[in-house]
């Protein structure tokens, strides 16, 4: 993995939420990986939906406070706020992509962080916007994604928090 990995909401949700087996084991597969190579990155838009996806939505929802302390501990992946070079960036994206405008922000947020891959499910698989490269991480594993983008660089943080680990 060379370069830099944004990670949407429904791969943190996923990772918590084991009621389908296949895409729990996914994400935990792209998270510890993520960890491991201190490439992942996120926004603050992403950790707000996924604390709200999994304290309310979910079949199975997480205690306020455990789903808080998920979110503390990605903050070391230095998660991008929504600023105003953000919002103008996603205003950009949202006029020549026709994308949502929760999708335009997205993509804005991994580019501003300069990631090679934006891993969601809720946009096209391969689509490529201003650079980033958008993968469904429930259709591409780690080791697709290896083969594919290159070998991870050295860790840059600490491995992934044991509360985090499924």
């Amino acid at each position: 993995m060379i370069g830099t990995y944004f990670v949407d909401a429904s791969v943190f949700v996923y990772d918590c939420d084991p009621t389908d087996p296949v895409k729990h084991a996914r994400a935990g597969n792209w998270l510890e990986q993520l960890w491991a190579s201190g490439v992942g990155r996120t926004s603050t838009q992403a950790l707000s939906e996924f604390y709200t996806t999994v304290t309310r939505k979910v079949r199975r929802p997480m205690a306020r406070d455990e789903a808080w302390d998920y979110v503390a501990s990605l903050l070391v992946w230095e998660p991008q706020a929504i600023d105003r070079a953000v919002l103008e960036g996603a205003r950009r994206l949202e006029d020549r992509y026709r994308l949502d405008w929760w999708d335009s922000l997205i993509v804005a947020a991994a580019q501003a962080q300069h990631c090679v891959l934006l891993l969601t499910e809720d946009l096209q698989d391969g689509a490529v916007y201003g650079g980033v490269t958008v993968r469904d991480p429930f259709r591409l594993t780690v080791e697709e994604a290896v083969t594919q983008y290159g070998d991870a660089p050295k860790p840059r943080y600490r491995r992934r928090p044991s509360a985090m680990r499924a």
